[in-house]
Formats: C-alpha cells, sequence, structure tokens
C-alpha cells in the first residue's frame, strides 16, 4: 500500500469500522510521525502501521512508531525476529505478512500475536513460491496456533465468508482500498485499476523480488526481458529508481508500477472507505445467506 495508505485512508477505514493502517513503506521518519498525528486528531478508532522491514532506515520508523505510542504493527518484508520483540516489549500488538507455511512457523516462533497469509493473487510484491491464497490460509491455520488474517485477491464479501471458512480469522484488503476517494494514489492509478479486467495484471522481476502489476509498457517489456533471458543486474537497470512512486503517486501509468492485485477485476468504480465497508459487509451477509439456504 505504498503511496496509498496515508492518514486519510487509515482514518476512514477506522471511522468506517475496519482497522486502518497507515502504510509506512513509503514515507521518512517525520513524515510517519506527521500522518501518525493527523489520524489520532481524525478519528478515536484503533489504527496501525505497517511497516516493511526491509526500509534502510527501519530502526528510524519503528522508533517513530514506538514514540507516537502505536500498538498495533504490521510487518512485512523480512524476518520479524527483532522488531517482534521490540515492539512486544512496549506493549504492542504485533502481526506479520507470510507468504508461505514456513515463514508463519518462523513468525509464530519470533512472538507474533498473528500472521497475514497472503497469496500471489496480492498486489505488489509477492512470495516465491507463488501459492495461492485458497490454498496457503488452510495450510497455515493448519499450522500455526496463533490468528492467521487471510489476504491477496480479496476484495468483495463473498471472498470474506469464503476466507472464513478457511479458518482465518478475518481478512486484509489492499487493492479495494486503494481505489477508493481517499486513497493518496493518483487519479491515472485508480482509473487504471478500474480499467483491468481478469487477467489484467501480471507477476514480473521474479529474479529480483516478484511484484503484481497492472498490465502496461513497463511491466510487459520486464516480463519480456525476464523471458528472454535477462540477467538480475539489467533487471535492476530497467526497474531504475522511484518505479513504484511514479505509477502510483506521480500517475504515469505506462512507465510506472502500478501495484495492484488480481482483485482489480472486481474493483468496478471508485468509492469511499466508508462506501466500500458498507459494500462488503453486505456482500458478506448475501453471501452468507446463500450458503445457508444450501446447508439446509
Amino acid at each position: 500500500m505504498v503511496w496509498t495508505a496515508g492518514n486519510k485512508l487509515a482514518v476512514a477505514v477506522a471511522n468506517a469500522g475496519g482497522l486502518g493502517l497507515i502504510g509506512a513503506g513509503s514515507m521518512k521518519p517525520e513524515l510517519l510521525r506527521e500522518h501518525i498525528r493527523k489520524c489520532r486528531a481524525k478519528t478515536t478508532k484503533p489504527f496501525g502501521v505497517n511497516l516493511p522491514l526491509i526500509r534502510g532506515d527501519v530502526d528510524e520508523l519503528a522508533r517513530v512508531i514506538v514514540e507516537e505510542e502505536i500498538k498495533i504493527i504490521f510487518t512485512s518484508s523480512g524476518t520479524p525476529q527483532r522488531f517482534a520483540e521490540y515492539f512486544k516489549l512496549r506493549g504492542c500488538i504485533v502481526v506479520h505478512v507470510i507468504a508461505s507455511v514456513k515463514h508463519a512457523k518462523k513468525a509464530e516462533s519470533c512472538g507474533c500475536d498473528a500472521v497475514v497469509a497472503e497469496g500471489f493473487e496480492a498486489g505488489g510484491h509477492n512470495g516465491i513460491d507463488e501459492t495461492t491464497t485458497l490454498c496457503l490460509v488452510p495450510q497455515v491455520v493448519d499450522a500455526v496456533g496463533i490468528p492467521v488474517i487471510a489476504a491477496g485477491g480479496i476484495a468483495d464479501g463473498r471472498q470474506i465468508l469464503a476466507a472464513l471458512a478457511l479458518g482465518a480469522e478475518g481478512v486484509q484488503i489492499g487493492t479495494r482500498f486503494a481505489v477508493t476517494v481517499e486513497s493518496s494514489a493518483h487519479d491515472n492509478y485508480k482509473r487504471a485499476v478500474i480499467a483491468a479486467e481478469d487477467g489484467g495484471t501480471i507477476l514480473t522481476l521474479k529474479k529480483l523480488t516478484p511484484v503484481r502489476l497492472v498490465k502496461n509498457v513497463f511491466a510487459l517489456s520486464t516480463d519480456a526481458a525476464e523471458r528472454d533471458g535477462a540477467t538480475k543486474e539489467e533487471l535492476e537497470t530497467m526497474l531504475g529508481k522511484k518505479r513504484e512512486r511514479l505509477g502510483i503517486f506521480d500517475g504515469d501509468v505506462e512507465n510506472g508500477e502500478i501495484e495492484a492485485g488480481q482483485s482489480s477485476g472486481l474493483v468496478k468504480e471508485l468509492l469511499t472507505a466508508e462506501e466500500v465497508v458498507q459494500k462488503l459487509i453486505r456482500e458478506y451477509n448475501t453471501a452468507l445467506g446463500k450458503a445457508k439456504n444450501w446447508a439446509m
């Protein structure tokens, strides 16, 4: 959720009844502090921060999170051991995003309170095994004793019911909320995701870190180069710097990274975060009603 989940989106989700998260992946420490304080000024509801552990300034970001007394932290993109201990000693709830049973067990052994089991349908960076949400979630549920949150390709209430049926305690939703009024993403990004249909995304840059993108000039050219045998170094050159910002925040929908999940095909309109939450609830209740009828 880099370049999409600032204080406006986190507040809107929190006030609508979800757990709003500030995405620290695109923020310097003092900007993160600013967003946390703006969140706190706008809502009395719980909210948290997502902290990518691969950030070079991760220690500074973690310090800001603690100084601002955030009690719910979702970590991702790295081993959680050092930071789980750091946050837990300060009374925080720590949830780690994983893409395999092995990493789920590791997160549990590090003291994480829950894991997000994210299938490779998800937008942005993905696990190397390409395990789908439908297959990953029940395996993780069987493997660990801590709560499991399902993620990856989830954008409507039918999928929430399915995730709960697989044993998840809840869901984490990215792409659907990235395309909301309160998202800080560029309008061009939002339009590109809405326009994407089934088959509209691609998993590429596998020799670096697999990333799911809406198909555009950049995504298709890197995929072609990788299939033609491009080296890791050549792909790094193609990727360059700040490609995520170029696509998501600056709105260059041909040359930037348009990170979005396979759930893009389910995103048909621009809504407010509150409208999304209410729609999810209606869809869930409708699906639940149908399931009860089938069971009778």
